[in-house]
C-alpha cells in the first residue's frame, strides 16, 4: 500500500509565511532571480528567523506522536530549489519535522493543493490564495508585517475566525452591502432557523473539531468566532454551528467594534477574516490572514 496523507490535517504553507524572508524577497521582487538565488546560497547555513505563521505550524506539528501522525505540513513555494534547501535546513534547525515541499521558481504552486488534499493554504501571494479558494481549498494571504503569536499558551493552538464569508457563506453580507443594516438584521431574524450555507473555511473548522475530539493529552485546540454581528443576528450564527454539530470555545459578537484589541486579549496563533480593514487592525496585535472571498472581495 502506497504512502497517503488521508485522514491527516494537511497544512500547505509558503516559505515567506513560515519564515522571515522579507530582506531576501526585496531582491526577488526586483526581478533579479540570480542574485536572489546567490544570496540564499550564501545563507544556507544561517537559519531564517520565524515568520508570521511559525507558531501555528510548530504547535500543530506538536500533535504528532508515535504512532499517530495527525498533522502534515508541506512547503508550497514560488522559491527555487536552491532556496528550498535553506527552508528545509531552517525547519530542521527549529525541530520542525517538515519533509515535503514543492518549489516552483516563480510559477504558481497552488495547483499542487489538490493532490495533497490540503485543509489549509497560507501564502503571502494574493493571486495564489484567490486561486486556491476558487479550487475549494481554505486559503488566506498572510500579512508578513503581522505581530507574532504570544508564547503564553505553549500547549494550546488558538485560532480565531470571522463568520460571514469565512466560516459561513457571504449570503447575509450581500444583503448588508446592498440593502443596509436594518435589512440585514431583518433577513437574519426571518431566517434564524435556517442554517447559513457553508463558507470557505468550514472544512478547516471541521478538521480542527475532529482533532479536538481526539483528546490529545499534551496539546489542545481552542477556537473563537470573532464577528461584527450583534444581537439579534448572532442567533443564526450559533444555530448554524449547532447544525454542523461543532462547538467553538468563544464567540465575540462585536457589532462593528474594532476587532484588534479583542484579538489581542484572545491571543490566537492565527486569525482569519475576509475584510482587509479588520486584518489591518488585527495584524497590529496577532498573526493575521486575509481570506479573499465573498462580496467584499
Amino acid at each position: 500500500m502506497g504512502i497517503t496523507l488521508d485522514g491527516k490535517l494537511v497544512v500547505a504553507i509558503s516559505s515567506r509565511a513560515l519564515f522571515n524572508f522579507e530582506e531576501e524577497n526585496l531582491i526577488f521582487e526586483q526581478g533579479d532571480d540570480r542574485a536572489y538565488m546567490q544570496l540564499q546560497r550564501e545563507r544556507l547555513d544561517i537559519p531564517a528567523t520565524p515568520g508570521v505563521a511559525f507558531s501555528l505550524v510548530k504547535k500543530l506539528l506538536a500533535f504528532n506522536e508515535e504512532p499517530s501522525q495527525r498533522v502534515e505540513v508541506v512547503i508550497l513555494s514560488r522559491n527555487d530549489p536552491v532556496s528550498g534547501m535553506r527552508v528545509f535546513r531552517s525547519a530542521a534547525h527549529y525541530g520542525l519535522p517538515i519533509q515535503r515541499g514543492s518549489f516552483t521558481r516563480g510559477e504558481p504552486p497552488w495547483r499542487y493543493l489538490k493532490p495533497l488534499h490540503a485543509n489549509l493554504f497560507l501564502s503571502t501571494h494574493l493571486s495564489d490564495v484567490r486561486a486556491a479558494l476558487q479550487a475549494g481549498v481554505p486559503a488566506a494571504q498572510v500579512y508578513p508585517h503581522s505581530a507574532h503569536a504570544s508564547d503564553a499558551h505553549p500547549a494550546e493552538v488558538r485560532i480565531a475566525f470571522d463568520g460571514d464569508a469565512v466560516l459561513f457563506s457571504d449570503e447575509a453580507e450581500q444583503v448588508y452591502q446592498t440593502q443596509g443594516l436594518n435589512a440585514f438584521q431583518q433577513h437574519e431574524i426571518d431566517k434564524v432557523a435556517q442554517p447559513l450555507p457553508d463558507g470557505p473555511f468550514k472544512p478547516l473548522l471541521v478538521a480542527l473539531h475532529r482533532m479536538q475530539k481526539a483528546a490529545i493529552p499534551h496539546m489542545r485546540i481552542r477556537t473563537a468566532l470573532v464577528t461584527a454581528r450583534s444581537a439579534p443576528a448572532h442567533e443564526r450564527a450559533i444555530r448554524t454551528l449547532m447544525d454542523w454539530n461543532i462547538e467553538v470555545d468563544e464567540a465575540m459578537f462585536l457589532g462593528g467594534l474594532d476587532k484588534g484589541e479583542f484579538l489581542r486579549e484572545f491571543e490566537p496563533d492565527f486569525f482569519f477574516d475576509d475584510q482587509t480593514g479588520h486584518i489591518e487592525s488585527a495584524a497590529r496585535h496577532v498573526p493575521s490572514g486575509h481570506v479573499a472571498s465573498g462580496v467584499r472581495n
